[in-house]
């Protein structure tokens, strides 16, 4: 019994803390909604993913928090020692396959003029063996028959070597065809490494200011630093353009018809106390919603910022108090 008595204590004293919040000041008519600032404009700034690789990078370079940049000036920068080893060693290889397949169609035109050669040196001795059967009525039958047989002979040479040249043409351009693809892939790898070495350097696509993200370092979460080895995909910093700033914020069901245009609010921000900033109402759910587990709905509203300030950043709490017109 006396563990439910304090709980009941303990209600009613939050629910006393709570209508004197909404009514501590009732000449105000302000609902009072708890949010982050978030920036209008703003993009996420990964840690590169390697084509072809899944390790880790090295950071070796990192903007400070805070820090003001424009378009091209260096984000982060991550160590590139193996991508320039694997890009040398592609592009080494390149220019083999590359020698490689000069060296065979050399090698190939060199072929087809021996065979071209051999081929007119037996139609030579065809045109000769004929010439010589012609010879027939002055010579004796055996002469004869051996003429006979010497252009047989020599028409069956040139047929062997008209399609053994066919066959060795077809062969070498298939023998170069799969050189130039090795080539070309190689091509595509040697792309690729310098892709990915070009990759390392993150540059600010945006004018705008830095703030580093959380990430998963030494067993807990904080700011990467240098020396740091992340994994590809992950979130490094979010680049947000400081002179555009908004509240997100929860309002709930039965307060949402105070949500239409036109209607200012007043922005406190947690960490600065003496802070207070106009806002106005920008937009909102269509519809009230809450979570699985939780009966109360709300909607999610954002407030544009009516002028910035250099103290606001990302995700910092403020709270908002919606003006309510009597």
């Amino acid at each position: 019994m006396p563990i439910f008595r304090a709980g009941a204590v303990l209600l009613a004293a939050l629910c006393t803390s709570f209508l004197c919040l909404r009514a501590a000041d009732p000449g105000t008519h302000a609902i009072r909604a708890t949010g982050t600032i978030q920036a209008t404009h703003s993009l996420t700034v990964r840690v590169p993913i390697m084509q072809g690789e899944g390790s880790q990078l090295t950071l070796i370079k990192l903007v400070q928090n805070g820090t003001r940049v424009h378009v091209g000036d260096l984000l982060a920068e991550f160590d590139n020692t193996s991508q320039n080893k694997a890009a040398r060693e592609a592009a080494a290889k390149y220019d083999d396959l590359s020698h490689q397949v000069e060296q065979k169609r050399a090698e190939h035109a060199s072929n087809v003029e021996k065979r071209l050669s051999e081929l007119q040196a037996a139609q030579a001795d065809l045109a000769k063996a004929k010439l010589d059967l012609r010879k027939g009525p002055v010579l004796g039958e055996i002469d004869q028959q051996k003429d006979v047989i010497k252009v047989a002979d020599a028409n069956e040479h040139v047929a062997s070597l008209e399609r053994s040249g066919k066959a060795h043409d077809t062969a070498e351009i298939a023998e170069i065809r799969v050189l130039e693809l090795q080539r070309d892939r190689q091509a595509i790898a040697v792309r690729r490494q310098r892709s990915n070495a070009e990759r390392l350097s993150l540059r600010a696509p945006i004018n705008g200011m830095v703030a580093l993200q959380n990430v998963w370092r030494n067993g807990s979460m904080g700011h990467a630093e240098e020396g740091d080895q992340l994994w590809g995909g992950g979130s490094l910093m979010q680049l947000f353009d400081p002179s555009a700033m908004q509240v997100a914020v929860a309002v709930g069901e039965p307060d949402g018809a105070v949500l239409k245009p036109g209607v200012r609010a007043e922005v406190h921000v947690d960490a600065f106390p003496d802070l207070v900033l106009p806002a106005h109402f920008d937009s909102a759910s269509p519809v009230a919603s809450s979570s699985i587990d939780n009966p109360i709905k709300s909607f999610h509203a954002l407030f544009t910022l009516d002028r910035s300030d250099p103290h606001l950043m990302p995700d910092l709490s403020a709270a908002v108090e919606i003006q309510v017109k009597p």
